[in-house]
């Protein structure tokens, strides 16, 4: 059964995408991060033969704007909450076991989706921890049933993990490697002095 890995992106607008981070490193550059770690991304695990890639895109409105990272496959987010489109993805992808990053992540590699893929081989979710409380990877493994965890949640919180883990109960959970997103100023300084600014 094929292994699917949405990766979760909103067109790179300036204005639309690391706002958080832009208001602290400037609009432009913020921007340029993003674009250059989704693209990083699409070529780091995007293409791997054992899994198939999916960019999850957001607006809807921009399925079809040639800002994309070529290679995958494109589909729309739809509306709703976070945890609304995420459960979207999870039901809307065909069988296989699933997992869901987001395009915020430069340091994942294709090790990361491989074990987070072997531990779904013995648990029903899967989750990859973030050093702020929330979470960089969930995966399910989407047999007998997709599983509904995505709500309630508080995200963008420190509590975001443990409320989507409270949710799965009567499942098995797994916990891949830590990774950290880039959410500010001090996030991507840190990435900035790992990789010299190259994804």
């Amino acid at each position: 059964m094929r292994r699917w890995l949405a990766v979760m992106a909103k067109a790179p607008r300036a204005g639309r995408v690391k706002t958080r981070l832009a208001a602290e490193i400037g609009t432009v550059e913020a921007t340029r991060f993003y674009r250059t770690a989704l693209a990083g991304l699409v070529r780091a695990v995007g293409r791997d033969p054992r899994w198939k890639t999916v960019l999850a895109v957001s607006p809807d409105t921009a399925l079809r704007d040639p800002v994309w990272p070529g290679g995958v496959a494109l589909a729309a987010q739809g509306g709703g909450t976070l945890g609304d489109r995420m459960q979207r993805i999870m039901a809307g992808l065909p069988p296989g076991p699933a997992l869901i990053v987001g395009s915020d992540i430069p340091d994942i590699r294709p090790a990361h989706i491989a074990r987070a893929f072997t531990l779904l081989g013995r648990h029903d979710a899967v989750f990859g921890p973030s050093d702020d409380g929330g979470y960089w990877l969930v995966g399910l493994r989407r047999s007998p049933r997709v599983p509904s965890v995505f709500s309630p949640v508080r995200w963008s919180t420190a509590d975001a993990l443990a409320d989507t883990v409270a949710n799965c109960r009567g499942l098995s959970v797994g916990y891949a490697d830590e990774l950290s997103d880039i959410d500010d100023a001090a996030d991507w300084s840190a990435w900035r002095r790992r990789s010299g600014g190259c994804v």
